[in-house]
């Protein structure tokens, strides 16, 4: 087991905005490794939903539905990178 400090979410990422305030945040000290995997698996429904949406006549919902989805994955991943590039860099070695 490695005496370093796992990787975790900042929570400084905001997405899905209501009158020019964000309604949802990505929550910290999610492990980014799972972090990733969960925006991993929510990039993979929005790819579905888009291709029903490319089908599907007289309906928006599968469209929208991958637009909120990928809005997610997207916080998700700014998020991690937001940790994995924090300046100054964090110390581990002490």
């Amino acid at each position: 087991m490695s005496d370093k400090p796992e990787l975790t979410t900042i929570g400084l990422t905001p997405f899905h905005y209501c009158s020019n305030q964000p309604l949802f945040r990505v929550n910290s000290g999610v492990p980014v490794g799972k972090a990733l995997a969960q925006a991993s698996d929510l990039l993979y429904l929005a790819k579905l939903l888009t291709v029903d949406a490319a089908y599907a006549k007289d309906t928006d919902r599968h469209a929208w539905a991958a637009h909120y989805l990928t809005a997610m994955s997207k916080a998700v991943v700014d998020d991690v990178h937001k940790v994995l590039t924090r300046w100054p860099p964090v110390n581990t070695d002490a």
